[in-house]
C-alpha cells in the first residue's frame, strides 16, 4: 500500500540543538491498519555497510521533536541508525479523528517502525532494537512480547498507560471509582456523536497551582517552558481526546511481558512518582537479560532531556550488546 501524503515540516523546528556528526532527513511509513506515520531519521555520518537500528517513541503526548528526537539523535551519534516517530493520529503523522491513543495501535506503531527498518538498505534486520519513553516505554515492553523480530527493547522512565487509566495514581482508584469514571466516558461520547467533533482533556495543566505536586511542576517545566514545549505536543497544549481513556481502562498492555524473551533494560529515575511502574514491571520480565537500572535522585521528567542524566554510555553498550 501507498503511504498518504503527509505535510512535514522541512525546517528543523526541534526542542534541541542539530548535531553536525549525523545525517537527518523525514521519512513516513505505515502501520497496518493504513495510517502514515512520520520519522525523523538520523544516520551517523561516514559509515558504510549494513547498521543496527533504534526505533524511539514517546513521551506520552509529546512529538518526535522533544524528547524521542533527543535520544535517537544521540544513538545516532554513537553509531546507530535511528527513527523518532509520531504516533497514529498524532503530530505530522496521519490518522482521523486526531489525538485519540489506543493500546493496540499504539503497540502495533512500533512493530510498523520494525516492518520501515528491516527493508532499509543500511540496516541490519537482525539487528534492530526500539526505545520507549513515558508511556510508551509500556509500549515498547507490549510490543517486544508480540514482536521476536525486536532484539532489544529499552523502556526509560516508564508508564503502564492502561494501569494509570484503570487505578490512577498509586492504584489509589477502586471499582466504585471506575464505574463513575466510565458512565462519564461514555457520556462524553454521546456528547462528541452529537457535536461531531471529539473534547479534549487539556494538555499539562496552566496555569499552575501552586499546591500542584511536584510531578505536576515537573510536566509543566518541560511542557510549557522553552525547555520543551512544541506547538505539536498534545501535552504542551491541549491534551488528548477524553475518551482514549476508555480503551485503556479495559485492555491491560502487560499481559504477556513475561514472555518476552530478547534483551530488555528498565531505566527509571530514584525519586521518580511513576517509578513504580517500571519496578513492578520489571519483576514480571523472566530470563538473565534483564536489567533494572535505577537512577540516583532523577525525577520523571530528568529522563526526558537532561543529557548529564540520561545513562547514553549505558544505553549504547546495551544495543551495542544486543544488536550485534
Amino acid at each position: 500500500m501507498e503511504n498518504e501524503e503527509l505535510m512535514l515540516t522541512e525546517e528543523w523546528d526541534k526542542t534541541f540543538p542539530k548535531s553536525n556528526k549525523v545525517n537527518h532527513k523525514k521519512i513516513t511509513f505505515h502501520n497496518r491498519y493504513g495510517i502514515t506515520l512520520a520519522a525523523d531519521l538520523y544516520e551517523p555520518k561516514n559509515t558504510e555497510g549494513k547498521l543496527p537500528a533504534v526505533a524511539i517513541c514517546g513521551p506520552f503526548g509529546a512529538v518526535k521533536e522533544q524528547s524521542s528526537g533527543l535520544y535517537a539523535q544521540a544513538l545516532a551519534e554513537r553509531g546507530f541508525l535511528t527513527i523518532a516517530f509520531d504516533p497514529s493520529f498524532t503530530g505530522e503523522s496521519g490518522g482521523q479523528p486526531r489525538y485519540v491513543a489506543s493500546p493496540d495501535i499504539n503497540t502495533e506503531d512500533f512493530s510498523a517502525a520494525v516492518d520501515f527498518l528491516s527493508v532499509q538498505d543500511n540496516v541490519d534486520p537482525e539487528r534492530i532494537g526500539i526505545l520507549g519513553i513515558c508511556g510508551w516505554g509500556g509500549m515498547a515492553l507490549n510490543a517486544s512480547a508480540n514482536d521476536t523480530r525486536i532484539k532489544a527493547t529499552v523502556a526509560s522512565t516508564m508508564y503502564d498507560m492502561t494501569r494509570v487509566n484503570a487505578r490512577g495514581y498509586f492504584d489509589m482508584m477502586d471499582a466504585d471509582a471506575r464505574y463513575e469514571q466510565r458512565k462519564a466516558l461514555n457520556a462524553q461520547r454521546i456528547e462528541d456523536y452529537k457535536n461531531g467533533s471529539y473534547q479534549l482533556g487539556g494538555g499539562v495543566v496552566d496555569p499552575l497551582p501552586e499546591d500542584a505536586p511536584f510531578y505536576v511542576k515537573d510536566y509543566y517545566d518541560y511542557y510549557k517552558t522553552n525547555r520543551g514545549y512544541h506547538k505539536r505536543s498534545l501535552n504542551s497544549n491541549g491534551g488528548w481526546n477524553i475518551t482514549s481513556a476508555l480503551s485503556f481502562m479495559n485492555m491491560p498492555i502487560l499481559s504477556y511481558s513475561d514472555e518476552i524473551r530478547s534483551a530488555v533494560l528498565m531505566i527509571h529515575g530514584e525519586k521518580a512518582h511513576s517509578c513504580y511502574f517500571s519496578e513492578d514491571a520489571f519483576k514480571k520480565l523472566k530470563g538473565d537479560n534483564k536489567e533494572l537500572l535505577i537512577i540516583p535522585n532523577a525525577v520523571h521528567t530528568d529522563l526526558y532531556d537532561r543529557m548529564d542524566i540520561i545513562p547514553f554510555n549505558k544505553l549504547e553498550n546495551f544495543f551495542r550488546e544486543n544488536l550485534k
